[in-house]
């Protein structure tokens, strides 16, 4: 039991270190507007359905204008970019696994094991031939949920996938369905399917060889999707909102791999079972634990719709207000002070409830200043834009920024944006053209940030970066920074609007005319991504991507500083 005890508090610690795995790499292109093609000539643009094979993601330098960037570099851009979307991928398989494993010991699964493993002890003649089956066994658990993953791309495709990220009815859709499994763990109801259906796979699982085996792993799927089910919906919401093609079926690959190996184990040394703990109601209490955690997520969702649709909803202190309440009553819950329906009563308080407790008041304690503007690193992507703060205590520290410029007010979509997108201390323009109009006069660099209202590595960089003192002093003094959001749905004015000669299609939104814009000329569609182009548009130096090292990125600001003075 000791030992169990302290496999479920690492289990804790890793999944509250999930956000450190969360979206690498954000696309926050919508698709509403923007349909990809090759980009080759704006006079005679095809339209295609999807991104290219051979699409190249270049130094992003018009093709109008002289080259400024070297093979060399280009290659470079193109493999910081698959490198980029590998660690996205690699993110979504961490967050499988440990979705995974947070399945294994829930109350529909864990009690299976030792039956499982008996049945497979029982009906072999040896122990090789039950070693191989239970191989057998976990492989077509793999097969199936991985499966799952592949029709949910495939029946979507990427294009879909990416539009998620910023959709208001699906986000606002997921933020309800995760409303939904919080209540199922919290013991409100149960997700099952039809159980005749469930009973017929059942019965065909007692069929032998490789089609028994299979409806034997179907079985427990099905069996156990009123647990697994709440897991996989928000795996599969979380892989889809990121945009990959494959990210669905890499999410089931780490999931199922994780719940397949117990079974597997077990059944090659069934003596472990024994150190194994009981069932009891320490396994409805973790689904409980995840209910919070549940509720928690879905609040991000929401915050994306509320960005998006400038509702105005969910401020900075609000949200944050939410997740103190969230987490203060799990960790009352856990003390045993609130019951739910499916819970045994809680006699004594034990050790590991003791640990999840001081666990989880900590973090309750860390987020308080947050109310008051600190910036909470280690949560600021989840967050929405510290602009969004109404009170904050920190803006002294560069309040005098907005003083330099008194006619800020007068910019281009400055009220759209300035005031709950935007980091405080900073005032940057929001029209592409003024940006560089105003960097010929002030005879400086212009910095793009293409960003975005549900860019998660957006805010991290803005939390963690742009608020050191070196790179804030360069970015405010060095540069005319322009700041285009590709993801918002505030329409154009009637003559605005125009259909775009990169990709056919009618732009309508002002994120659709940036997004268009990145990908025009960019050849890109990832946020954040920054390029720092001369007063005439020609880029200086290769654009980049988030990069938390505040060294590496103030070293990135002043490479381009020196080009620019160097060609001037």
């Amino acid at each position: 039991m000791k030992n169990y005890n302290r496999f479920i508090l690492s289990f804790i610690f890793l999944f509250f270190s999930y956000t450190s795995f969360s979206a690498v790499q954000d696309t926050l292109v919508s698709y509403d507007d923007l349909e990809f093609t090759d980009g080759s000539s704006q006079e005679n643009s095809e339209e295609i359905s999807e991104v290219p094979d051979d699409l190249v993601f270049s130094d992003g330098t018009d093709t109008v204008s002289k080259d400024t960037a070297s093979a060399t570099e280009t290659q470079k851009a193109v493999s910081v970019t698959d490198s980029e979307e590998k660690r996205s991928l690699w993110g979504i398989f961490i967050a499988g696994l440990l979705g995974g494993f947070a399945a294994f010991i829930m109350p529909c699964i864990f009690p299976m094991v030792p039956l499982t493993v008996s049945f497979f002890t029982k009906k072999s003649g040896s122990r090789a031939q039950a070693v191989s089956q239970a191989l057998l066994y976990g492989l077509f658990i793999i097969v199936i949920y991985v499966a799952l993953g592949m029709l949910i791309s495939i029946t979507f495709g990427s294009d879909a996938l990416n539009a998620l990220s910023t959709n208001g009815i699906f986000n606002f859709l997921f933020f309800l369905l995760l409303l939904v499994f919080a209540a199922s763990f919290f013991g409100a109801f149960e997700i099952t399917l039809p159980s005749s259906f469930v009973n017929k796979i059942d019965a065909k699982s007692d069929k032998g060889g490789f089609v028994g085996m299979f409806f034997m792993s179907f079985s427990l799927v099905l069996v156990s999707f009123s647990c697994t089910g709440p897991i996989i919906g928000t795996l599969l919401v979380e892989a889809a909102s990121k945009g990959e093609r494959l990210g669905p079926a890499i999410g089931m690959l780490g999931f199922s791999i994780a719940l397949a190996i117990p079974f597997v184990l077990f059944a090659m040394f069934p003596s472990i079972l024994k150190s194994l703990p009981k069932s009891g109601g320490w396994l409805n209490s973790v689904k409980v634990v995840l209910g919070f955690l549940e509720l928690a997520f879905a609040l991000k969702f929401l915050s994306n719709v509320d960005l998006a649709y400038h509702w105005n909803w969910l401020d900075r202190e609000v949200f944050l207000s939410l997740w103190i309440v969230i987490f203060a009553l799990l960790g009352v819950y856990l003390l045993g002070k609130i019951k739910f329906a499916h819970d045994s009563t809680v006699n004594f308080l034990s050790v590991p409830r003791l640990a999840f407790s001081v666990i989880v008041f900590s973090f309750v304690v860390y987020m308080v200043p947050g109310l008051w503007g600190a910036p909470l690193k280690s949560i600021s992507a989840f967050l929405p834009p510290s602009a969004t703060q109404d009170f904050d205590l920190t803006v002294g520290n560069f309040g005098s920024a907005a003083k330099h410029d008194p006619t800020a007010k007068d910019r281009k979509y400055y009220s759209i944006f300035h005031e709950r997108g935007t980091p405080k201390g900073f005032e940057p323009y929001y029209d592409y053209d003024e940006a560089l109009a105003a960097a010929k006069v002030a005879n400086k660099p212009v910095l793009i940030d293409f960003t975005g209202w549900n860019c998660v590595n957006c805010r991290k960089m803005e939390a963690n970066v742009w608020t050191d003192p070196k790179v804030a002093n360069l970015l405010k003094t060095e540069f005319i920074m322009a700041e285009l959001f590709v993801d918002d749905k505030t329409e154009l004015a009637e003559d605005e609007k125009y259909k775009s000669e990169y990709s056919g299609k009618n732009i309508k939104t002002i994120g659709g005319k940036f997004s268009d814009f990145q990908a025009s000329k960019f050849n890109s569609n990832s946020q954040p991504l920054y390029v720092i182009v001369d007063t005439d548009g020609n880029v200086l130096i290769k654009p980049k991507g988030a990069d938390y090292d505040i060294d590496s990125y103030a070293s990135y600001l002043q490479e381009g500083i020196d080009a620019f003075r160097a060609a001037n």
